[in-house]
């Protein structure tokens, strides 16, 4: 931003309103454009690797100048692993907020439901989360070791905690939550594999209402749940 645009945004006709207007329309075109800037990192990263994946050609397939991108990530490493920050809660969110006093089956129901409908919507994430855990985890270890260890132990709390007040059959949480990922995923990495044993050429919407109905079903009666209606 140069000088003169920092003492326009300082000084308005309209007084503090329209400048906290402004202030709020910078905000939702630096949200839209760090978007569009990940949504190309995916589509970069999924098809050259991370080895192979360039800014120039990232900032090309976002749409944007170089410099832009730049501002937003100063570097590809920042930018991968902003991408990967926001695939993991993209996928989490539903379960990062359950609570002792929350229904184990509704809960557990949406975190299923959800995590196949990101597998629909966002194969590619899962693809790229796939590919970086097969290779070692270079770039994800200390996100594994810290944020996510974390939030794997507390969500295992609360089920614990569904566990011994008699709410729910007394299974592993930590292993629950990895058959939850797993099976999800498995319709996003392994979708040719899928697609080639039912003989179908692409996924129908059905296919996944199904399959999710299938699982929640199925991971719910494994923990003495009956499904939400």
């Amino acid at each position: 931003m140069t000088k003169n645009s920092v003492a326009d945004s300082s000084v308005s006709d309209n007084g503090a309103g329209a400048e906290k207007g402004r202030k709020y329309r910078k905000g939702r075109i630096w949200v839209r454009n760090r978007e569009k800037i990940l949504v190309a990192a995916e589509e970069e990263f999924a098809l050259h690797g991370y080895k192979g994946a360039t800014i120039q050609k990232i900032a090309e397939r976002a749409g944007l100048p170089k410099s832009n991108v730049l501002y937003y990530f100063s570097n590809k490493k920042r930018m991968y692993s902003a991408m990967f920050d926001d695939i993991l809660a993209r996928w989490n969110k539903v379960f990062t907020e359950i609570r002792p006093e929350d229904d184990p089956a509704e809960a557990l129901a949406a975190f299923i439901r959800t995590k196949v409908e990101m597998s629909q919507k966002y194969p590619l994430s899962s693809r790229l989360f796939a590919m970086e855990i097969i290779q070692g985890a270079p770039f994800l270890m200390e996100h594994l070791r810290t944020n996510m260890r974390e939030w794997v132990r507390g969500r295992s709390d609360v089920m614990q905690s569904w566990i011994d007040d008699g709410r729910m059959a007394p299974v592993d949480p930590v292993q629950l939550i990895f058959l939850i990922w797993s099976s999800t995923q498995h319709y996003a990495d392994f979708h040719v594999q899928i697609l080639m044993v039912e003989n179908k050429a692409e996924y129908e919407k059905r296919d996944f209402d199904h399959a999710a109905d299938f699982l929640v079903d199925v991971i719910l009666r494994g923990c003495g749940l009956e499904s939400p209606k």
